[in-house]
């Protein structure tokens, strides 16, 4: 990899720490596609293993806020389903894969705008874990699935629920690419490198967090999902 290129991914890199830092989410959608553009085989490795100290940092300072409860839920399902992300990483064209998780992304973010506001129950949390399992074991992109789930909730309890069904997913996913070949230690030293970038923008999150605004917070939970959504159904 070149300086330039390095110098690239670090600031986007950084931005988007800064992003999920302060949002909860955002991470792989603003990373994923850049990293594919400058070296195809960075992904996903090297956006979960970049994900992992962000969602620790965050997940440890908004402890507080923590849904113990909803997390439970998904993290069982997310850990259920990883295989099954393996799976669709083997089975499925790349294009294809991308068409149907961005499509059901869609629906999925269409149906909330027109939703009423709900409180996430036991089905909500084992669905967004199985989901999410699957799509970012495959693709490296997780979260639409779990800000739909915590759309309506205070932006702490999203940031600091969601960050920890991450850091245990990401770990789940890396250890079974791992093992089954599918990834090389040297996309994690790449993420290692670049550490000191994600350490910038979380500390830059730390100072703007506490001014989220939850009807605001919202209206960007479902904008990332819609993008996220179009950005994996034309394949970037």
């Amino acid at each position: 990899m070149s300086g330039e290129t390095l110098a690239v991914l670090a600031v986007v890199v950084a931005a988007a720490a800064f992003v999920q830092g302060a949002s909860g989410l955002g991470f792989a959608l603003i990373v994923a596609p850049v990293a594919g553009l400058l070296d195809p085989g960075l992904l996903p490795v090297f956006v979960l293993a970049s994900m992992i100290p962000l969602n620790l940092y965050v997940a440890w300072r908004e402890r507080l806020s923590l849904d113990l409860r909803g997390a439970g839920w998904i993290t069982a399902a997310r850990l259920a389903a990883t295989p099954g992300g393996l799976l669709l990483l083997w089975l499925t064209p790349d294009r294809s894969l991308g068409l149907v998780v961005g499509a059901a992304t869609v629906l999925a973010a269409l149906v909330s705008l027109a939703a009423p506001a709900f409180t996430p129950g036991r089905g909500a949390y084992v669905g967004a874990g199985v989901v999410t399992g699957l799509t970012e074991t495959a693709t490296g992109v997780g979260g639409p699935p779990l800000a739909l789930v915590y759309q309506h909730r205070p932006p702490g309890e999203l940031r600091s629920t969601v960050a920890v069904c991450f850091l245990v997913g990401e770990a789940a996913s890396l250890a079974l690419l791992f093992v089954t070949g599918e990834s090389h230690p040297a996309q994690l030293g790449w993420a290692a490198l670049l550490l000191p970038a994600t350490a910038l923008g979380a500390w830059l999150s730390a100072r703007v967090h506490h001014r989220v605004d939850a009807s605001k917070l919202r209206v960007f939970v479902l904008a990332f999902a819609l993008i996220s959504g179009v950005v994996l159904m034309v394949g970037v």
